[in-house]
């Protein structure tokens, strides 16, 4: 295989490949432990054990309780549960019919909450962002009401990577008694998880961002937190989330979260240099490049762009010949007309914001991988800038 057709993994904000390890672990749950959790014979007993033990792993990381757990099949339904399960339980109560979050949440909280505006009749407030994507929390202070059921703000963005102030959040969360959670599916596996540093009273986690199995992922509860379930039927899971659990894949959410916390300081710091030199090239190589998201206060892996004079699908589809794979944004939303929602909402003029590229690193990315890049991308920019009517007429 030459240089120029090897493939560089560039897309793990997307998802990540399960660690080999992950998959031996989970194997022998497949096979001759493949009893149902609930059942009260030897194999059932079994598939409890590793359950129970794999719950615990989970929880050590958070520093939570084990029964403060839920397992869930993804980032999406962990959200989707805090936000429909809090606000209902909270209105049921009496407690008001008001919601916060932000306007650059993954679609999982962002369509979650219009449906609950649409269809259930909540008001929901959206506080801005500064342009480098991050929430002001004393924005969300002046927000909350008298009616306040729940506060919802992501961790770390899954576009341009900016780090959220959670813990200040959420400190002014608990001061009013209103529950916080946060959509923590991109800080999993690289940013602290320890949900009383973080004042967080729910937070969602998804095991393939993390070289785990897709198809599981962790939703945090606080105990004392109201929570109506939204998938009903037997008595699983504490009776919040109903369901045969799904042992192999938690086994191998479990192994996953704890491998990657087992050198989490040494493996951000080995791809935060390379993410590093993949913003120092690109913005000094190629003109009119422009970092999105913060630019210091961000995740280790991500490195997020905007070109002017060019679209973001087309430099993608030119890396993908380049055997680069890469995103414009969020791989929920790639292939929408629109430009990306979270870069509009950080100001940036949709003409701009449609050539976006995302570049997030892993785990096997080396320094030959960014020297690959800085070879192939200013190139196709270029050539790309060269076709545009915008380059000519600028």
């Amino acid at each position: 295989m030459t240089e120029r057709m090897r493939t560089i993994y560039l897309d793990h904000a997307a998802t990540t490949a399960v660690d080999p390890k992950v998959v031996e672990a989970m194997i022998p749950y497949f096979t001759e432990h493949y009893g149902n959790a609930s059942s009260i014979y030897s194999l059932g007993r079994e598939a409890r054990k590793a359950l129970d033990e794999a719950r615990r792993t989970v929880a050590d990381i958070l520093g939570c309780k084990p029964e403060e757990v839920i397992f869930t099949s993804c980032g999406s339904e962990s959200d989707n549960l805090a936000l429909r399960g809090v606000s209902l339980a909270r209105r049921e109560a009496g407690k008001g019919n008001h919601i916060i979050t932000s306007p650059i949440e993954h679609h999982a909280v962002g369509h979650t909450c219009e449906h609950l505006e649409e269809h259930f009749g909540f008001e929901v407030t959206y506080v801005p962002v500064d342009e480098h994507g991050v929430v002001d929390p004393d924005d969300v202070g002046r927000a909350i009401r008298d009616d306040t059921v729940l506060i919802s703000i992501m961790y770390a963005n899954n576009e341009v990577g900016t780090i959220e102030p959670i813990a200040e959040i959420g400190k002014i969360a608990k001061e009013k008694g209103i529950p916080f959670h946060t959509d923590a599916v991109q800080a999993g596996g690289t940013l602290d998880l320890n949900v009383d540093g973080l004042n967080v009273d729910l937070l969602s986690l998804s095991a393939h961002k993390f070289y785990g199995p897709k198809g599981v992922g962790v939703l945090y509860v606080r105990n004392g937190t109201p929570l109506l379930p939204t998938q009903t039927g037997g008595g699983h899971e504490r009776n919040r989330r109903a369901g045969t659990e799904n042992v192999p894949y938690i086994v191998g959410l479990a192994t996953a979260l704890r491998l990657a916390y087992d050198h989490v300081e040494s493996n951000n710091q080995r791809i935060a240099a390379l993410r590093d030199r993949l913003i120092d090239e690109i913005t000094a190589e190629i003109p009119d490049a422009q970092l999105t998201g913060h630019p210091t206060n961000r995740l280790p892996n991500n490195a997020s762009f905007v070109f002017k004079y060019v679209e973001g699908e087309a430099i993608l589809l030119n890396l993908d010949l380049a055997g680069i794979c890469a995103s414009s944004g969020s791989a929920c939303t790639t292939g929408e007309a629109e430009p990306s929602f979270v870069l509009t909402a950080m100001g940036i003029p949709p003409e701009i914001a449609h050539g976006s590229l995302r570049l997030t690193l892993g785990r096997e990315n080396t320094a030959a991988d960014v020297d690959y890049v800085m070879s192939v991308l200013p190139g196709i920019v270029e050539k790309l800038r060269m076709m545009s009517p915008l380059y000519a007429a600028r």
